[in-house]
Order: C-alpha cells, then structure tokens, then sequence
C-alpha cells in the first residue's frame, strides 16, 4: 500500500516528492525490496526533496550540497553512504522514468564507510554458549536448537524467526531460508544442529503449540505463537552470560560461524553464499578478523612476537 502524505503525516510536495512515492512503490512490489529499506530510501529522497523540488533543480551540484549539509550536521558515514545510494538508485530510475534526461547522481562519491571489526567467539566459547540452556524444558530444547542453528549457518535473526517446520531436512541436514528482497537459498549445517532441532520438535515443540501457533512456524514463543527477534535476542545474551562468553549477540554468531569457516579453510565465494551476501566485499570483511585474531595470537605466544 502506497505511503502517500496526508494531513497527519505532512510531507514534501512537488515534482521530486511524487516520485519519490512512486519509486517507493517500485522498490516494494517490483524489486520486492523489504520494508526497513523501502521506508530507509524514501526518508532520505524525501529529506532530498525538500531541498531538490523539482527535477529542474536535480543536478550534481546540488546533491552534493544535500550532503554537505548532512556532513555539517555530523552525521555517520554510514548514514551518508545510505544517502548516497539513494539518491544514486533514485536518479537512474528517474532516468527510465523520464523524470530526468541524464543520470545526473551517477558521478555522485560515496563516503568510505569505517569498517569495525565484529566480536566473535571463540570455537571453545561458542560451544559452551549453545551448552548453557537447560535442555529438561521445552524453551531450552527450543533454545539449544536456536542457538545451534544460528551457529551452523551463520543466518540472520531475522532469517531464523522466519522459518517453518518445512524449511528444514533432518535427513539431508539443510534448511531453505529467506533472506533480504524474499530471495531463497540453501544452507547446510552439522549433526549437533540437527540433534537439536529433532530433540526440540520431538520434545519440546509440541509442548509450546497451542491454538494460536502460527501454522508451521519452527519455532515458537511461550505463548505458542512464532517467536520473535526479540526473544531470540535475549536468548542469545543470556547463553553468553551464563557461560562467560562475554556481550553477544544473534549476529555475534553470524560473524563467529563465517570466521571460523574461513579458518577453517572454507572458500570465501562458498562462505557468501551460505551467508547471503549479494556481494563478495561483505563477505572479505571477515579475512579482516582472521588475520587479526591470528595476530593476537602469534604476539600472545611467539617467543620472538
């Protein structure tokens, strides 16, 4: 459903501020694009469109003013770079649409985004992690067989929330998952997962189902309902407090499952895919942590470090 201004929701008018909507629309129900970056995109154009009007007023110059009034305003890289890629996307689509003769933001920069190191566990914390829920109950079935999983897979939360019964083979040991703009792919992962999640839905599911389960959902919430990202949050944070791990996270896990891939030997393009990655860049980031966790070690325990 369009999102178009109304009386309670003042927005931008002119040339700029109607196509934004549209192309609002264009990234949802063509490009099936998920709703957090639908909603991302359109705040920046229609912030853009409060300074650029009219497509007449759509040049370089005054992109780049846009920005450097953001800059000033001491906001993050990322969120310039997330600009930047909006305003670049909107203006070749603008071009198709007939809104603009030339691609005017194609020559607009992209501020370099800092690239933080992600926390990860080690191999050794990882496992005393997914050891900590006590598995005599059903929500610790349940959540050894989360935290399996997320490990296994290196999914987003999101992704895990996401799934039913169907999307998993015990036997083949591979789960299909839905990741960003709906598409699907396939990833593997190792016995101890799929010991947890046959124990979880042997024992422990049917004890959580009740009227208001959501159909097939994998796994469910105190209520019986699909749980949510939330909950599988704190479920994450309280399994790294109790085992001593330290501050984690759901994506802690994603970031500790594709190191360790790697070090382990995987093939960078292997690890991309089973992550998700449109692009290979995402998935380099994760050398970076490699070579610095090997660092730590060599100056930790070489005699000449």
């Amino acid at each position: 459903m369009s999102a178009r201004p109304t009386e309670q929701d003042p927005r931008p008018t002119g040339q700029v501020a109607e196509a934004v909507e549209d192309f609002a629309e264009y990234q949802r129900l063509v490009l099936g694009r998920s709703e957090a970056t639908v909603k991302a995109y359109r705040g920046d154009l229609l912030s853009l469109a409060e300074y650029v009007p009219s497509f007449e007023q759509f040049t370089l110059n005054r992109l780049r003013s846009w920005l450097s009034i953001a800059v000033e305003k001491g906001q993050a890289r990322a969120t310039l770079a997330r600009k930047t890629s909006a305003a670049r996307t909107f203006s070749a689509w603008a071009v198709r649409q007939g809104h603009l003769r030339t691609d005017v933001a194609a020559r607009l920069a992209t501020p370099k985004r800092h690239r933080h190191l992600p926390a990860v566990a080690s191999r050794e914390g990882a496992a005393d992690l997914i050891a900590a829920p006590d598995q005599h109950t059903p929500e610790g079935l349940r959540d050894a067989a989360m935290l399996e999983l997320l490990y296994a897979t290196g999914m987003r939360v999101g992704e895990l929330v996401g799934l039913d019964v169907g999307d998993v083979d015990l036997v083949r040991c591979v789960a299909r998952v839905t990741g960003k703009g709906n598409k699907q792919r396939t990833v593997p992962f190792g016995e101890p997962a799929a010991d947890a999640i046959e124990a979880w839905l042997g024992r422990g599911r049917r004890e959580l189902v009740s009227a208001r389960t959501a159909d097939e959902a994998l796994f469910l919430g105190a209520r019986g309902g699909r749980i949510d990202q939330r909950q599988v949050r704190r479920v994450v944070e309280a399994a790294a407090s109790e085992s001593g791990a330290g501050e984690l996270s759901p994506h802690s896990l994603r970031h500790s499952a594709a190191t360790h891939l790697l070090e382990g030997g995987a093939d960078l393009r292997i690890v991309q895919e089973m992550l998700g990655h449109a692009s290979l860049s995402t998935t380099q980031v994760y050398t970076h942590v490699s070579a610095e966790r090997l660092r730590h070690v060599f100056q930790q325990a070489h005699p000449r470090a």
